[in-house]
């Protein structure tokens, strides 16, 4: 996400707290009460039971939460495409971006799934899978820096050149230490059906990001400490909550709790979502009136939701669901299949495909130099 500058208008919602709290709890606050509840179901039920319905209720939940957050970022991504790619008013490097992330990088991970699925390798989407979940890390970190950047520019607190360096630091070396711990061999893993061999992360690998993490730490409480020293205050409560469950919680140690485990994407799509009704609720409320008297903000809002809600499905569900039943041999009735591909490849490529592209035009949408930004930074109450 982006940094955006200081809102200069800090007038109160009618209702800060309630405000506060809400935004509090969508952007990783929520995530603070589900550990203690976790905990308690798990006391009283048991793990099984518990695990088997908390990720029960994540797998539907996925339909109306996790498979919009995908397809919502191509709407955003793609509406007035040409303009986002040639208009000499949008500055040349995000232009570029914009071709990268929305014709280079699609029609390459267009070309490695098509390819392995022709050449019936396993082993290539397995590759696939494994830059999905090196590239996951950054995607994660990014974001909970953009939830502070964001969140605190809407409370008339900027950041330094020196705090923002230091929480970068920090959350990419968040991402690596995530990514590789626990140091594990070489070995074969599946994904979506399609089972393939992955890379071992060795143990100095761990180390050493560890290390680098340790150092990121206390690097963020050094300027932390510093401009309470300066200026008797601290970061925002809320957008300081959502960097550290996001880099904390959700990436270096998602593996914490086995029930909150399987509804972190959920909380991360959460996160993001709230960012989108954010910015085009503003954008609505803008075009609403004169000269543009555009659609109610109601309106453009639940088509938006419609659409995303419509294009999750068929990515997720119909398309992927159509393609394995069309294309892929059935084994014998009573018979287990043996190809390491599975029964469900395309709906494995495909997810793959979505992901990767997702953290790419992520990476375009939410940078200043993106027009349709300026609508987030209506102020908000301080917290």
């Amino acid at each position: 996400m982006i940094a955006l500058p200081a809102a200069t208008d800090t007038s109160a919602h009618a209702d800060p707290f309630r405000s506060r709290l809400v935004e509090f709890m969508l952007v990783g606050g929520a995530t603070l009460v589900l550990l203690p509840l976790a905990w308690l179901l798990r006391t009283a039920i048991g793990l099984d039971d518990s695990e088997f319905a908390v990720s029960f209720t994540a797998f539907y939940a996925a339909w109306v939460i996790n498979d919009p957050h995908f397809a919502v970022t191509y709407l955003l991504f793609y509406k007035g495409a040409r303009q986002r790619a040639l208009d000499p008013a949008i500055p040349r490097a995000q232009r570029i971006r914009w071709v990268i992330a929305g014709v280079v990088v699609p029609l390459a991970l267009a070309a490695w799934a098509i390819g392995a699925l022709a050449a019936h390798s396993a082993q290539a989407i397995g590759w696939m899978v494994q830059l999905m979940y090196l590239l996951v890390g950054w995607h994660y970190a990014k974001q909970g820096f953009g939830v502070l950047s964001v969140l605190s520019a809407r409370r008339g607190f900027r950041l330094s050149p020196q705090e923002r360096t230091a929480i970068l630091f920090h959350c990419y070396a968040g991402w690596a230490f995530a990514w590789a711990n626990p140091a594990t061999p070489a070995g074969e893993y599946e994904e979506k059906g399609v089972v393939y061999t992955a890379l071992a992360h060795p143990r100095w690998l761990e180390i050493g990001a560890g290390a680098v993490l340790a150092a990121s730490t206390i690097a963020v409480a050094w300027v932390v400490l510093a401009r309470w020293r300066r200026e008797r205050r601290t970061l925002p409560l809320a957008p300081l909550t959502g960097l550290l469950v996001t880099v904390w919680s959700w990436t270096i140690f998602s593996s914490f709790d086995p029930l909150v485990r399987y509804v972190i994407p959920a909380l991360h799509s959460i996160q993001y979502l709230y960012f989108v009704w954010l910015m085009k609720r503003n954008e609505a409320r803008a075009e609403e009136g004169p000269p543009a008297f555009g659609r109610p903000v109601a309106v453009r809002l639940g088509l938006l939701a419609v659409s995303a809600l419509g294009l999750g499905a068929m990515l997720f569900h119909i398309a992927p669901t159509f393609l394995d039943t069309a294309l892929v041999p059935r084994p014998p009735r009573g018979q287990v299949t043996t190809d390491p591909l599975g029964e469900t490849p395309y709906f494995a490529a495909l997810f793959v495909f979505v992901n990767i592209h997702h953290y790419f035009m992520d990476h375009v949408i939410w940078r200043r130099e993106n027009p349709d930004t300026r609508f987030l930074r209506d102020p908000a109450p301080a917290s």
